[in-house]
């Protein structure tokens, strides 16, 4: 008696899992991208974003590879090293009604890439920005990254004598609305933070520690995995319902801060530190700053605002995206032009 396969199993829009993979991974076994493109490809499938409606945007870096192995059928654009900023700016403007993901590196962000990542920043673009971490330069043979804490150490035995850039304090007092820091070996937390940064409208700024297996995974590294797993503090345990599922309450009153996202769905952040209120700018900067003193790595969402009015917003786009109209539509014609010039006379 033949039997027959049993249909895929698919999300709420009809799509399988395989709709949202991409390439085979070419980086090196064990990376910690690699997990971090697994956790996107689940929360996308999750969430039930249509792949063609996201556009990736990557700069150069191990980190920016990594947009090929995950959702083929979404938009994607490798721009030049350190300018996913600019290029992700006029792409969301010319399509407002696109989802934007970019996936930078610390080196890509950090160094070549900063004067552009604090205006993104400031201009609260809707976007999620998610900064691979590693600490180290993994295509130039792993020299000490803007983000490497001081007196870590390189394989050579090289000390790192410089303070490092806190890519989540920079965010938050910059004008991100929703800035988080995870562990690519937590999958848990990571995947209910990108759920939820795929449900928010304004930047959304993930800093991901991602051990390199290759130059930065051993004794005397604070970004490698045995020191995520002795040092990993989380501030809070998030559970994410997205706005098409049934709500149901499972923390005790009083020890959960319940957000609710643009699109309807609710981040529930159970505070594991006693008076922490995520939607503090001031005492999210301090606990990141009191973490540093005392050498502990914070996970999880440190502030987030969903009142705060987009880049797109403040622009007050028309619904139909700007790429999609007519240039005699979005371009002034000779006569308005020569009125100007009149005026300005």
């Amino acid at each position: 008696m033949a039997t027959s396969t049993p249909a895929p199993k698919v999300n709420h829009i009809g799509l399988p899992v395989l709709e949202y993979r991409g390439g085979k991974s070419t980086l090196c076994a064990g990376c910690g991208h690699n997990a971090i493109s697994e956790r996107i490809i689940d929360a996308m499938y999750e969430m039930g974003v249509e792949p063609e409606r996201v556009m990736k945007m990557s700069g150069i870096g191990c980190s920016s590879k990594s947009p090929a192995y995950f959702m083929s059928r979404s938009h994607s654009f490798n721009s030049v090293h350190g300018r996913m900023p600019s290029v992700s700016t006029g792409a969301i403007l010319a399509n407002h009604t696109m989802t934007m993901l970019g996936v930078s590196g610390d080196g890509d962000t950090a160094s070549i890439g900063m004067g552009q990542f604090v205006h993104l920043l400031r201009r609260n673009l809707p976007m999620i920005y998610i900064i691979e971490d590693n600490g180290v330069y993994g295509l130039t043979k792993g020299q000490f990254s803007a983000t490497a804490d001081i007196g870590s150490k390189l394989k050579t035995g090289i000390v790192n004598d410089l303070p490092a850039i806190d890519t989540c304090s920079l965010a938050i007092q910059l004008g991100a609305t929703f800035v988080g820091r995870s562990f690519s070996g937590d999958k848990k937390q990571l995947l209910a933070m990108l759920k939820a940064a795929i449900a928010h409208k304004g930047t959304v700024m993930l800093d991901v520690i991602s051990p390199c297996v290759t130059f930065n995974d051993h004794e005397g590294s604070t970004k490698s995995y045995k020191f995520m797993q002795e040092h990993d503090e989380p501030i809070n345990e998030l559970g994410f319902v997205a706005s098409f599922e049934d709500i149901h309450v499972d923390y005790d009153p009083g020890t959960t801060y319940d957000v609710e996202m643009h699109d309807g769905s609710s981040l529930r952040l159970r505070k594991l530190r006693e008076d922490y209120d995520p939607t503090d700018k001031i005492k999210a900067v301090q606990l990141l700053m009191d973490s540093h003193a005392k050498g502990e790595v914070l996970t999880g969402v440190f502030y987030i605002d969903t009142q705060k009015s987009s880049f797109t917003d403040l622009l007050n786009l028309v619904d139909e995206p700007l790429g999609q109209q007519p240039e005699s539509v979005t371009r002034p014609s000779k006569a308005v032009l020569d009125q100007l010039m009149t005026s300005l006379q």
